[in-house]
């Protein structure tokens, strides 16, 4: 029976903790997104702290949570992949039940990552235009930071969505209007823009990430045959979380620059991955590959130790059983 039961249960482990996860972190998401998205000169956060107030005092309480609809609606199947590819790959790496040596364990987190890009990417790309209308509106709003002849051009549907004449408030944008203006005006590769900076910044993360938790799991289990407990899976995923997720941090800078539709004001555009570093590096130095790096540990850490917590739990084992056992009943 177990056996049966384990993928699907797997894929309820990763839903139910990826819903979890985001809900929790995703105002620290939101202002990781908006401070990598400045430019120098052009600043309207000082820092994490800064940014979330001032979407709260504009945008109110719920700004916070601007495009969570669209990472609740695709966390489920981009957390449930994640994981269960990087355990399904695990099981065949291994020999003979035997612990993986940490080039095997790699090699499934890398192919883990591969995977999820699928649903990754598109969430991502819509997620980002969301998030990051606000700050934009802000921007506008700031004075005498845009001249009227230097205004860049915006995405025909967020340029709609979002008057960006200053001093007037924003009118909201849903994903659904941006994912169906990218499908008629560039077909479905639309969605997918930013797929190979999302694949340079997901599959380096989950190469650290899987074999940094598991040697970290390892070493609170009793025993070989034991399992960690509860709180040593959440530490574990908070330090290996937060630690893939800074070690990673540039990638993520260019591709979510990549991925922003709508520019503010002298906002420059990038052809590609090469481009964009370049011109970050240029214009912003290195340490622009930095933005947001606190803010990105501070959400993977707490996500990643929901993750595992919610998923050694084995909430997924537990609702297939009962289901199992109504269907026998029945």
């Amino acid at each position: 029976m177990s056996q049966q039961i384990s993928l699907p249960a797997k894929l309820i482990n990763g839903g139910v903790a990826g819903i979890v996860g985001v809900t929790c972190v995703f105002p620290i998401d939101l202002a990781k997104t908006r401070l990598q998205n400045q430019r120098p000169g052009q600043q309207v956060y000082k820092s994490m702290i800064d940014c979330l107030l001032k979407t709260v005092r504009s945008e109110g309480y719920f700004g916070m949570y601007r495009g969570a609809a669209v990472n609740l609606t695709l966390v489920t199947p981009e957390k449930a992949i994640k994981l269960a590819a990087n355990d399904y790959f695990r099981c065949h790496l291994s020999k003979d039940g035997r612990g993986l040596t940490v080039f095997r364990e790699m090699l499934s987190g890398c192919a883990a990552g591969m995977c999820q890009v699928i649903v990754t990417t598109p969430m991502e790309m819509l997620k980002i235009q969301l998030q990051d209308a606000g700050r934009l509106v802000a921007q506008q709003r700031k004075p005498c930071i845009i001249p009227p002849n230097r205004l860049a051009t915006t995405n025909a549907v967020l340029s709609r969505s979002y008057n960006v004449v200053p001093n007037t408030s924003p009118r909201a944008v849903s994903a659904t209007q941006i994912a169906r203006e990218l499908l008629h005006t560039q077909g479905i590769q639309g969605l997918y823009k930013g797929l190979g900076a999302t694949l340079l910044r997901d599959v380096p993360f989950s190469i650290v990430y899987f074999p940094l938790f598991a040697n970290l799991n390892k070493l609170g289990k009793p025993s070989t045959d034991e399992a960690a407990p509860f709180y040593w899976s959440f530490i574990s995923g908070c330090v290996a979380g937060s630690t893939a997720a800074v070690a990673v941090n540039p990638c993520d800078v260019v591709k979510t620059r990549l991925q922003s539709l709508s520019k503010g004001a002298n906002e420059e555009s990038y052809s590609g991955i090469i481009d964009c570093f370049g011109k970050i590096m240029k214009r912003e130095g290195p340490s622009a590959f930095l933005k947001g790096a606190g803010c990105r540990a501070l959400v993977m850490a707490p996500l990643f130790g929901i993750v595992q917590v919610m998923y050694f739990i084995g909430v997924g084992e537990f609702i297939m059983s009962q289901s199992s056992l109504k269907l026998i009943s029945g």
